[in-house]
């Protein structure tokens, strides 16, 4: 009899067992799809968000049916709907954009690359073109800015001033709600053909025209949008033509220095920087961006006597020397001529290139996952989402979406 009790007792601890064993699958939906929404949001959900983010785990959300899901798979390759919708919950709270938008993008817009700036147009600009699903590679191009709607600020958007949007944040309104495209011409008092997207934002123009040479909004676009800098675009084998004036080919009586140090910088750089030939930024007395069509800024002069055989800028027309050569991998479109006027196709040319895409898809990546790609699958993933970024019109919301799904189990 004791051994028929033993038994039953074996077989009932078994049963509870399972059923203890069974519930985490349930219970770990449940806190991937939180651990989905913190991340992306910034926050926990409110009781409705949590609401939604159970039903969507459970495939029985009907809200899931107005997001352009596509199926993004996690990290052994299975594709979750689930999981993707739940990020595209995430993406509908107002934190997402208030907070982790804000922060996304504030360190492209300043040389320290600080996250402790008050919100700009630059700011507003990615915020507004990620929530509409705006063409990504459209950010360093297009005649666009985002604006509070009539009434939520008391300061217009200006041309001189970043009051307005100073405003927004002080008084924590809500971005996703309240903000508007507007057309960046319409407020910066530049003709539309010269606007290039951000590049031409005031907060852009601020940080990285103001004296110098203009060389700083290069450096600091390619930094920012293409993820390298100029020690990796070192290549000393380009022609040195459009060097300027400015660059001694003997620094400190040593023309080995130039040629093997300076003309790996300025070969590729020089030729590109030259689109802004016609900017300015008067921090003076307009404090304002500054665009004279036809006149090149008398900045592109400075210190000519350095080397007056070299580079003197006669106009805005840029040429694209890292088509060819070791920087070729950044992958120009080839529809696309390598070279033009102005900042506008520069931003084009710069904005259709795979090192574009590549570069958002890795900073959303570890803005989500929270670290760097790091072993091969991180690495096939981070190519899969930028293959689908460029194929289905630059969507940032999908790469936010297939970065979450991808880092969900951690």
């Amino acid at each position: 009899m004791e051994d028929v009790f033993e038994n039953l007792s074996r077989i009932a601890i078994a049963a509870l067992l399972c059923t203890i064993l069974a519930l985490p699958a349930s219970a770990g939906d449940s806190e991937q799809a939180k651990r989905i929404f913190d991340r992306i949001a910034g926050v926990p959900p409110n009781a409705a968000e949590t609401t939604d983010l159970a039903s969507a785990m459970t495939g029985t959300n009907s809200a899931c049916s107005g997001y352009q899901l596509h199926g993004a798979t996690d990290a052994s390759g299975v594709a979750d709907l689930r999981a993707e919708c739940a990020a595209y919950i995430a993406m509908d709270n107002k934190n997402f954009y208030n907070v982790t938008l804000k922060n996304f993008a504030a360190p492209w817009t300043n040389r320290d690359q600080s996250v402790f700036v008050t919100l700009n147009d630059y700011i507003a600009t990615v915020i507004g073109m990620v929530r509409d699903d705006q063409a990504f590679n459209e950010l360093l191009s297009r005649d666009i800015t985002y604006v509070g709607r009539a009434g939520v600020a008391t300061s217009p958007p200006a041309a001189n001033n970043n009051d307005h949007y100073a405003e927004l944040e002080a008084n924590n309104v809500n971005l996703r709600d309240e903000l508007e495209f507007a057309t960046q011409s319409s407020i910066n008092g530049i003709p539309s053909t010269a606007t290039a997207g951000v590049m031409t934002s005031r907060a852009a123009s601020e940080a990285f025209f103001v004296a110098g040479t203009n060389r700083a909004m290069f450096r600091f676009t390619l930094l920012n949008h293409l993820c390298n800098d100029m020690e990796q675009m070192h290549d000393v084998s380009l022609t040195p033509d459009k060097i300027r004036q400015d660059v001694s080919r003997s620094p400190g009586g040593d023309s080995r220095l130039f040629l093997n140090n300076c003309i790996g910088c300025h070969a590729g750089m020089d030729p590109m920087a030259q689109a802004f030939a016609y900017y300015d930024y008067d921090e003076v007395t307009t404090q304002s961006l500054q665009y004279t069509p036809n006149v090149v800024q008398p900045k592109y002069y400075n210190n000519d006597l350095n080397f007056p055989p070299g580079f003197r800028t006669p106009d805005d027309e840029w040429n694209n020397y890292w088509r060819t050569g070791q920087n070729a991998y950044l992958g120009f479109d080839n529809s696309l001529p390598g070279s033009g006027q102005g900042a506008k196709s520069l931003g084009a040319e710069l904005g259709n290139s795979h090192a574009f895409a590549a570069c958002q898809v890795k900073k959303v990546f570890r803005a989500v996952c929270l670290r760097a790609p790091e072993d091969a699958t991180d690495r096939a993933k981070v190519d899969e989402i930028i293959t689908t970024f460029r194929g289905t019109g630059y969507r940032m919301k999908q790469v936010f979406a297939d970065s979450a799904v991808h880092c969900m189990g951690e």
